[in-house]
Protein backbone atom coordinates (compact mmCIF):
# COMPACT_ATOMS: atom_id res chain seq x y z
CA UNK A 1 0.00 0.00 0.00
CA UNK A 2 1.62 3.56 -1.31
CA UNK A 3 2.12 6.01 1.55
CA UNK A 4 0.39 9.10 1.77
CA UNK A 5 2.29 12.09 0.73
CA UNK A 6 1.07 14.57 3.36
CA UNK A 7 0.13 12.50 6.90
CA UNK A 8 -1.16 14.31 10.59
CA UNK A 9 -1.94 12.37 13.32
CA UNK A 10 -4.14 13.99 16.48
CA UNK A 11 -2.36 17.19 15.73
CA UNK A 12 -3.08 20.17 17.73
CA UNK A 13 -2.18 23.76 17.82
CA UNK A 14 -3.33 26.64 20.10
CA UNK A 15 -2.09 30.80 20.10
CA UNK A 16 -3.20 31.50 24.01
CA UNK A 17 -4.18 28.74 24.98
CA UNK A 18 -7.04 29.14 21.92
CA UNK A 19 -7.11 26.37 19.96
CA UNK A 20 -6.86 27.19 16.02
CA UNK A 21 -6.71 23.31 15.69
CA UNK A 22 -7.78 20.23 17.47
CA UNK A 23 -7.49 16.78 17.03
CA UNK A 24 -6.34 16.96 13.31
CA UNK A 25 -6.22 13.77 11.34
CA UNK A 26 -5.55 14.20 7.74
CA UNK A 27 -3.82 12.40 4.66
CA UNK A 28 -2.54 13.37 1.46
CA UNK A 29 -2.23 10.57 -1.18
CA UNK A 30 0.51 11.08 -3.65
CA UNK A 31 -1.47 12.72 -6.74
CA UNK A 32 -4.37 14.25 -5.12
CA UNK A 33 -6.36 17.33 -5.91
CA UNK A 34 -7.55 18.53 -2.39
CA UNK A 35 -9.86 21.11 -1.68
CA UNK A 36 -9.33 22.70 1.33
CA UNK A 37 -12.34 24.92 2.56
CA UNK A 38 -13.93 26.16 6.07
CA UNK A 39 -14.86 29.64 7.56
CA UNK A 40 -12.46 32.74 8.16
CA UNK A 41 -11.29 31.62 11.65
CA UNK A 42 -11.15 28.01 11.13
CA UNK A 43 -7.88 27.15 11.01
CA UNK A 44 -6.64 26.92 7.19
CA UNK A 45 -3.89 29.47 7.52
CA UNK A 46 -2.38 27.29 10.33
CA UNK A 47 -2.20 24.41 9.02
CA UNK A 48 -0.55 25.52 6.20
CA UNK A 49 1.85 27.20 8.50
CA UNK A 50 2.49 23.67 9.96
CA UNK A 51 2.65 21.64 6.87
CA UNK A 52 5.86 24.54 5.57
CA UNK A 53 7.74 24.08 9.10
CA UNK A 54 6.24 27.90 9.88
CA UNK A 55 4.92 26.49 13.17
CA UNK A 56 5.42 23.17 14.60
CA UNK A 57 2.54 20.78 16.22
CA UNK A 58 2.14 21.06 19.84
CA UNK A 59 0.49 17.92 19.67
CA UNK A 60 0.23 15.18 17.47
CA UNK A 61 2.89 14.16 14.64
CA UNK A 62 3.50 15.40 10.73
CA UNK A 63 4.78 12.88 8.64
CA UNK A 64 6.05 14.08 4.68
CA UNK A 65 6.79 11.67 2.35
CA UNK A 66 6.43 9.47 5.33
CA UNK A 67 9.41 11.25 7.26
CA UNK A 68 8.57 13.33 10.63
CA UNK A 69 8.75 16.74 9.77
CA UNK A 70 10.95 17.77 13.10
CA UNK A 71 13.58 15.61 10.22
CA UNK A 72 12.49 16.75 6.94
CA UNK A 73 14.98 18.54 4.78
CA UNK A 74 13.68 18.47 1.29
CA UNK A 75 11.45 21.64 1.61
CA UNK A 76 12.01 22.66 -2.31
CA UNK A 77 9.75 19.73 -2.83
CA UNK A 78 6.91 21.85 -1.31
CA UNK A 79 5.94 24.75 -3.34
CA UNK A 80 3.59 27.69 -2.09
CA UNK A 81 1.65 30.03 -3.70
CA UNK A 82 0.02 32.63 -2.01
CA UNK A 83 -2.89 35.71 -2.69
CA UNK A 84 -0.15 37.52 -4.51
CA UNK A 85 -2.94 39.02 -7.56
CA UNK A 86 -3.95 41.23 -5.10
CA UNK A 87 -1.18 42.49 -2.91
CA UNK A 88 1.75 42.11 -5.34
CA UNK A 89 3.82 46.04 -6.29
CA UNK A 90 3.13 46.58 -9.77
CA UNK A 91 6.30 49.01 -9.62
CA UNK A 92 8.66 46.35 -8.91
CA UNK A 93 11.35 46.51 -11.61
CA UNK A 94 11.56 42.60 -12.61
CA UNK A 95 10.84 40.55 -15.41
CA UNK A 96 9.13 37.16 -15.20
CA UNK A 97 12.51 34.83 -16.10
CA UNK A 98 13.93 36.93 -12.94
CA UNK A 99 10.79 36.56 -10.51
CA UNK A 100 10.61 32.66 -11.27
CA UNK A 101 14.37 32.37 -10.75
CA UNK A 102 14.39 33.25 -7.53
CA UNK A 103 12.47 29.91 -6.81
CA UNK A 104 16.36 28.38 -6.93
CA UNK A 105 17.83 30.84 -4.66
CA UNK A 106 17.63 27.74 -2.14
CA UNK A 107 19.25 25.62 -4.10
CA UNK A 108 21.83 28.30 -5.83
CA UNK A 109 22.01 30.95 -3.32
CA UNK A 110 21.08 34.81 -4.37
CA UNK A 111 24.89 35.80 -5.44
CA UNK A 112 25.74 32.88 -7.69
CA UNK A 113 25.60 32.27 -11.11
CA UNK A 114 22.74 30.03 -12.71
CA UNK A 115 23.91 27.06 -14.94
CA UNK A 116 22.79 26.61 -18.50
CA UNK A 117 20.86 23.69 -16.91
CA UNK A 118 19.32 26.01 -14.38
CA UNK A 119 18.33 28.53 -17.23
CA UNK A 120 16.90 25.97 -19.05
CA UNK A 121 14.65 24.74 -15.85
CA UNK A 122 13.55 28.28 -15.25
CA UNK A 123 12.42 28.92 -18.91
CA UNK A 124 10.76 25.34 -18.99
CA UNK A 125 8.56 26.18 -15.97
CA UNK A 126 7.41 29.05 -17.71
CA UNK A 127 6.35 27.31 -20.92
CA UNK A 128 5.10 25.31 -17.93
CA UNK A 129 2.07 27.71 -17.28
CA UNK A 130 1.79 28.76 -20.84
CA UNK A 131 3.87 32.40 -19.97
CA UNK A 132 6.72 31.70 -22.45
CA UNK A 133 5.99 34.49 -24.85
CA UNK A 134 5.86 36.82 -21.50
CA UNK A 135 9.59 35.60 -20.39
CA UNK A 136 10.87 39.07 -20.60
CA UNK A 137 8.10 41.23 -19.79
CA UNK A 138 8.10 43.04 -16.73
CA UNK A 139 5.83 41.01 -13.52
CA UNK A 140 4.14 44.27 -13.38
CA UNK A 141 2.62 44.86 -16.70
CA UNK A 142 0.78 41.43 -16.24
CA UNK A 143 -2.61 40.62 -14.98
CA UNK A 144 -3.78 39.53 -11.89
CA UNK A 145 -4.35 36.18 -13.55
CA UNK A 146 -0.86 36.07 -15.70
CA UNK A 147 0.84 36.91 -12.27
CA UNK A 148 -0.38 34.03 -10.35
CA UNK A 149 0.94 31.66 -13.45
CA UNK A 150 4.31 33.16 -12.84
CA UNK A 151 3.84 32.50 -9.12
CA UNK A 152 3.34 28.93 -10.03
CA UNK A 153 6.14 28.52 -12.05
CA UNK A 154 8.71 30.34 -9.39
CA UNK A 155 7.42 27.37 -6.71
CA UNK A 156 7.62 24.40 -10.49
CA UNK A 157 11.10 25.94 -11.07
CA UNK A 158 12.43 23.37 -8.04
CA UNK A 159 10.33 19.83 -8.76
CA UNK A 160 7.88 20.48 -6.25
CA UNK A 161 6.13 17.31 -5.59
CA UNK A 162 3.31 18.89 -3.28
CA UNK A 163 1.98 22.57 -4.39
CA UNK A 164 -0.18 24.25 -1.28
CA UNK A 165 -1.95 27.34 -2.38
CA UNK A 166 -4.13 29.80 -0.66
CA UNK A 167 -6.64 31.29 -2.12
CA UNK A 168 -5.31 31.90 -5.21
CA UNK A 169 -7.34 33.54 -7.53
CA UNK A 170 -8.63 36.73 -5.36
CA UNK A 171 -9.18 38.94 -7.36
CA UNK A 172 -8.82 37.07 -10.93
CA UNK A 173 -11.76 37.30 -13.08
CA UNK A 174 -13.74 34.76 -14.13
CA UNK A 175 -12.24 33.91 -17.55
CA UNK A 176 -9.17 34.01 -16.12
CA UNK A 177 -10.09 32.21 -13.08
CA UNK A 178 -11.35 29.49 -15.41
CA UNK A 179 -7.94 28.85 -17.34
CA UNK A 180 -5.99 29.22 -14.05
CA UNK A 181 -8.33 26.18 -12.80
CA UNK A 182 -7.53 24.13 -16.16
CA UNK A 183 -3.45 24.48 -15.31
CA UNK A 184 -4.08 23.27 -12.18
CA UNK A 185 -5.33 20.40 -13.47
CA UNK A 186 -2.68 20.12 -16.11
CA UNK A 187 -0.11 20.23 -13.30
CA UNK A 188 -1.79 17.51 -11.37
CA UNK A 189 -2.70 14.72 -14.58
CA UNK A 190 -0.22 15.32 -16.39
CA UNK A 191 3.00 16.27 -14.14
CA UNK A 192 1.54 14.29 -10.79
CA UNK A 193 1.84 17.13 -8.77
CA UNK A 194 -0.44 16.63 -5.68
CA UNK A 195 -2.50 19.89 -5.01
CA UNK A 196 -3.61 21.49 -1.86
CA UNK A 197 -5.99 24.33 -2.43
CA UNK A 198 -7.06 26.27 -0.40
CA UNK A 199 -10.68 28.18 -0.83
CA UNK A 200 -13.40 29.75 0.28
CA UNK A 201 -15.75 29.44 -2.90
CA UNK A 202 -16.97 25.78 -2.57
CA UNK A 203 -19.02 25.85 -5.69
CA UNK A 204 -16.01 25.68 -7.72
CA UNK A 205 -13.66 23.68 -5.85
CA UNK A 206 -16.44 20.90 -5.91
CA UNK A 207 -16.39 21.15 -9.66
CA UNK A 208 -12.19 20.90 -9.58
CA UNK A 209 -10.57 19.10 -6.57
CA UNK A 210 -11.01 15.10 -6.14
CA UNK A 211 -10.79 15.74 -2.80
CA UNK A 212 -12.61 18.11 0.19
CA UNK A 213 -11.38 18.60 3.65
CA UNK A 214 -13.69 20.91 5.53
CA UNK A 215 -11.78 22.29 8.74
CA UNK A 216 -13.13 24.44 11.17
CA UNK A 217 -10.77 23.94 13.94
CA UNK A 218 -11.51 20.17 13.78
CA UNK A 219 -11.71 18.33 10.85
CA UNK A 220 -15.37 18.21 10.17
CA UNK A 221 -15.53 16.45 6.36
CA UNK A 222 -12.71 14.55 4.81
CA UNK A 223 -13.71 12.54 1.82
CA UNK A 224 -14.08 12.89 -1.98
CA UNK A 225 -16.10 15.04 -3.60
CA UNK A 226 -18.80 13.56 -4.60
CA UNK A 227 -19.78 12.88 -0.86
CA UNK A 228 -19.24 16.69 -0.33
CA UNK A 229 -21.43 17.31 -2.70
CA UNK A 230 -24.32 15.06 -1.56
CA UNK A 231 -24.53 17.19 1.98
CA UNK A 232 -27.06 19.35 2.71
CA UNK A 233 -27.17 22.66 3.09
CA UNK A 234 -28.21 22.26 6.91
CA UNK A 235 -25.08 20.23 7.28
CA UNK A 236 -22.63 22.34 5.86
CA UNK A 237 -23.93 24.87 7.85
CA UNK A 238 -23.27 22.96 11.24
CA UNK A 239 -19.65 22.67 10.33
CA UNK A 240 -19.30 26.55 9.42
CA UNK A 241 -20.90 27.36 12.45
CA UNK A 242 -23.17 29.94 10.67
CA UNK A 243 -26.15 29.61 7.76
CA UNK A 244 -24.36 29.29 4.37
CA UNK A 245 -25.47 28.94 0.74
CA UNK A 246 -23.61 27.36 -1.94
CA UNK A 247 -23.70 28.12 -4.94
CA UNK A 248 -22.53 25.87 -7.80
CA UNK A 249 -20.70 26.87 -10.58
CA UNK A 250 -21.59 25.50 -14.01
CA UNK A 251 -19.29 25.40 -17.30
Amino acid sequence: MTKPLVSMENVSFAYDNKHALKDINLQIPTGAFLGLVGPNGGGKTTLIKLLLGLEKPQQGTIKIFDKNIKDFKQWNKIGFVSQKANSFNRGFPATVKEVVSTGLAAKVGYFHFFTKQHKQKIENAIEMVGMKDYINRNIGDLSGGQQQRIFIARSLVSDPSLLILDEPTVGIDTENVQKFYGLLHRLNEENNITLLLVSHDIGTMTNHANGIACLNKSLHFHGDTSAFSNLTEKELSKFYGHDLNVVTHQH
